[in-house]
């Protein structure tokens, strides 16, 4: 698969990426049936936040300590000012408008990157890839962190069930993750309704107890937080560090740009999600002051005894529906790593006729749900959690702000200067939380960073290993122009039907088809030498997903184009042949590929490590065959061995 290309610019405003450019569904959904969806998909883990943030961060700014009025006050002031400068101004303002014909997320800033740039692409998508190791950590600790701070509300209905919170969220995790297979179309449309009734509960409740202390309301003053910055230095960064738990999920907003659009994810925002956090956070605060000891479970002591329990059950679905959230978009960024050829091909299986988005990735589920078991049983707590949290966050939003960077600067070519100002506010707001949880490290932060890494030297060893052995191969193989003048001047035996040969190089002939001129002597009557490319768009239109190039007699050179949120189907792209009047029957096409076996060079262009870690997941790749949706029965494999 060849390196994405540069295609359109990217601007904000451009007609690309104006509203009517986003997927058919968007146009025949109504608006508010979208911002409904939007409350139950992109808010799910902001919105779960409540359960432990405020509690977190006034813990780590009492020190151990008393609890005074300037904590509370000041804590809540830089949560909520958290909410409106990440949140509101950074995502919902600024980076909604870096889209990629509609869609969103930290490969998309990728790929805008690396199409406005055109020359350090390599840099960026190692930029990039850091982003992507950031976020499968927060999508392993998200559901971890999650259902364990709704559960642990048992602990206040019933403190004799405090020994059995771990063995109920494995419990509930594990049938979370198992059910992935079967979709989440069936009860997608139960998300938004639940998530509407969540933030209702958390406005309603948190505005009732505002009233225990209206004093609360001060907090509103941004000079609150400011002043207990100065005022308690030595906590600044311990504070910092949980105070971020507030905005976990923002990156949320972005990535599902796609799914909904950027009109209803800011109305959800401005008119639901946003009044119903703060109204909750000023509630828990009003909470705290009036009872100090309360800190325990701020959230839980918002509603009395009676109501303890059903609130530990709609908190439960609350993060289920969060988790989800974050699992789907695990196996979406893995589609696009894959497509952008950061990572090996991976099996893909598509949960709903109707929306091709919906996949199931049965390796990166799995694998999320092993790190998700570590994760609960080696740490118990959503306390304990909470450090490693902080760290794959703001991470990803670091890695965000500097795209963003590049993108408003080359992409909307307003000009570096211009660029540096807008983000330098976000990205410094950024690195201070990042900062401050990574003095966490060792106690819990290691996790997404050890994870990261070692993403990151994955997708460096597949991309480094997939150019090396591309220069290496070409180095042997014939230029395909070449072989089709030999063939004209002694023609091989003819056999009826057509042939179709992947290769990755339009330009040299596929191994495949020198082996079977050389084993079988033959020749179709109809031979295609097919390329499948990814582009950074995330879709492609019919129009321009194939074309076709005739090469002499008999030999047509085949262009497939997909974006990286689509996964290539040949025998579908080949059916559009036919209105470029290309004929052919796929009951009489044979599909060639090419399967290599990788062995060790003695010298190598890369670490020996690199090498086996590089042939592994060569190994590990899905079959070709399943990977572009080939019918088996018409697929022939020719193995060859190559050293690397």
């Amino acid at each position: 698969m060849s390196q994405p290309n540069a295609l359109t610019n990217g601007h904000p405003d451009s007609p690309a990426t104006a509203e009517s450019a986003l997927p058919e569904a968007h146009r025949k959904a109504g608006f508010w049936t979208l911002t409904i969806g939007s409350v139950g998909v992109v808010y799910g883990d902001i919105g779960t936040s409540p359960l432990y943030a405020l509690r977190e961060s006034i813990i780590a700014a009492s020190a151990g300590g008393p609890i005074t009025r300037d904590i509370v006050l000041g804590v809540l002031s830089l949560v909520l000012w958290a909410l409106i400068l990440v949140v509101t101004l950074k995502y919902v303002f600024i980076l909604l408008r870096a889209d990629n014909n509609g869609e969103g997320g930290t490969l998309t800033l990728v790929a805008l990157a690396m199409r406005a740039l055109g020359r350090g692409r390599l840099a960026v998508l190692l930029l990039g890839a850091v982003g992507a190791g950031l976020f499968y950590g927060d999508a392993m600790i998200t559901p971890a962190i999650s259902v364990l701070s709704a559960v642990e509300g048992l602990k206040i209905a019933a403190p004799a069930s405090a020994d059995y919170v771990v063995p109920i969220a494995l419990v509930i995790l594990v049938f979370l993750f198992s059910v992935q297979s079967r979709g989440t179309s069936s009860v997608a449309t139960f998300f938004g309704p639940v998530m509407c009734v969540w933030f209702a509960v958390l406005a309603g409740t948190g505005l009732w107890h505002i009233f225990d202390d209206p004093g609360v309301l001060a907090a509103i003053n941004p000079l609150w937080g400011a002043r207990f910055l100065i005022d308690h230095p030595f906590v600044t960064v311990a504070v910092l560090g949980a105070v971020c738990l507030a905005v976990t999920g923002a990156e949320a907003l972005y990535a599902d740009l796609g799914h909904f659009g950027r009109g209803p994810i800011r109305t959800a925002w401005l008119t639901m999600v946003l009044p119903a956090l703060t109204l909750n956070y000023f509630g828990q605060g009003a909470v705290v002051l009036s009872n100090p000891e309360t800190i325990e479970s701020p959230f839980y002591n918002l509603v009395p005894d009676w109501a303890t329990l059903p609130l530990v059950g709609l908190a439960t679905l609350a993060t289920i529906i969060a988790s989800q959230a974050v699992i789907t978009g695990a196996f979406s960024l893995t589609r696009q790593a894959v497509q952008l050829g950061l990572l090996p091909r991976l099996e893909i299986r598509f949960t709903s006729e109707a929306h091709s988005g919906q996949i199931y990735m049965p390796r990166v589920n799995w694998l999320l749900l092993a790190g998700v078991i570590a994760l609960v049983i080696g740490f118990g707590s959503s306390s304990a959690l909470a450090s490693a949290y902080g760290v794959a966050v703001f991470g990803a939003m670091t890695v965000d702000a500097l795209l963003a960077i590049l993108v408003i600067w080359k992409g909307w070519r307003w000009g570096l200067v211009a660029a540096v100002a807008i983000m330098t506010p976000f990205l410094v707001i950024d690195l201070a939380f990042f900062g401050s949880t990574l003095l966490k490290v060792f106690s819990g932060g290691y996790v997404p960073v050890l994870l990261a890494v070692a993403l990151i030297l994955t997708m460096w060893t597949w991309l480094r290993g997939s150019r090396l052995l591309f220069a290496k191969t070409r180095k042997t193989d014939i230029p395909l122009a070449e072989l089709i003048a030999m063939l004209e001047k002694s023609p091989p035996h003819r056999v009826r039907g057509m042939a179709v040969f992947l290769t990755s190089d339009p330009e040299t002939t596929p191994t495949a088809l020198m082996h079977n001129l050389k084993h079988n002597k033959v020749l179709h009557e109809k031979n295609v030498i097919l390329t499948v490319r990814a582009t950074d768009t995330p879709r492609v239109g019919e129009e321009d997903r194939v074309s076709v190039e005739p090469l002499g007699e008999s030999f047509y050179r085949v262009l497939m184009t997909y974006g990286y949120m689509e996964t290539p189907n040949i025998p579908k792209g080949l059916t559009a042949l036919r209105k470029q009047g290309f004929k052919f029957d796929i009951m009489a096409t044979s599909f060639f590929l090419s399967r290599r076996v990788l062995r060790p060079a003695a010298q190598s262009g890369m670490p020996r490590w690199q090498d086996k870690l590089f042939i592994w997941l060569s190994k590990t790749a899905s079959n070709a065959t399943d990977f572009f949706q080939i019918p088996t029965g018409r697929v022939v494999e020719v193995g060859t061995q190559v050293t690397i």
